[in-house]
């Protein structure tokens, strides 16, 4: 709607970070609206891993690095874009809400964001005011969503255990699943991934 398009450019358009896709330009014309972003020839992280940090650091730019706070209420792989060296760029920013850096949360009447990203107080029916801890828990699924190489909602779940991501996700770590083949050092940094998605979503 035409909420989301001015969020959108009036959010975006303060921001500049590595870690962040740049707005080059929007069009009005009637009711047809576009952004233009710089080119990310790469592609969407769904299709990509091993970009933690960046996405990490983006995140935090948001959050810290701004003269408003951002909360952007959408963190998911498709939303994470690659430029031509494939350094992950966040991006979308339609359903985001800015605040003052000195609040501790931002009012919220409704809920934002994907499902199977979006953290738990997000569906209270009176959901009151939400902190940039919504992100984080968004970038805790995005990372078990990369350790896992599934998506983290499975409608074809042969178990209900399997169902719930994190525990899943979690079982195989422990189990040395999908990793067969790694080396020490990737079974390691692995582990070390989903010890922080699992802080994340706590």
């Amino acid at each position: 709607n035409g909420q989301d398009f001015i969020n959108e450019v009036a959010t975006i358009g303060r921001i500049h970070h590595v870690n962040v896709v740049q707005l080059i330009g929007f069009s009005v014309e009637g009711s047809k609206r576009a952004l233009i972003y710089e080119f990310m020839p790469n592609g969407s992280l769904e299709s990509n891993e091993n970009l933690d940090l960046g996405v990490a650091r983006g995140i935090e730019y948001l959050h810290q690095g701004c003269d408003m706070q951002i909360l952007h209420f959408d963190i998911k792989p498709h939303n994470i874009l690659l430029d031509e060296k494939f350094i992950p760029k966040v991006s979308d920013f339609g359903l985001a809400k800015l605040y003052p850096a000195n609040n501790n949360t931002v009012p919220l009447t409704t809920a934002r964001g994907t499902i199977g990203y979006m953290a738990p107080e997000l569906f209270y029916k009176n959901i009151g005011g939400v902190s940039y801890k919504a992100d984080v828990y968004s970038y805790g699924m995005l990372l078990m969503e990369m350790v896992g190489r599934r998506k983290n909602l499975n409608a074809m779940a042969n178990h209900s255990s399997q169902l719930y991501f994190p525990s899943w996700a979690y079982d195989q770590v422990n189990e040395g699943k999908d990793i067969e083949d790694a080396t020490e050092h990737e079974k390691k940094t692995t582990t070390k991934m989903i010890i922080v998605a699992l802080w994340c979503i706590q």
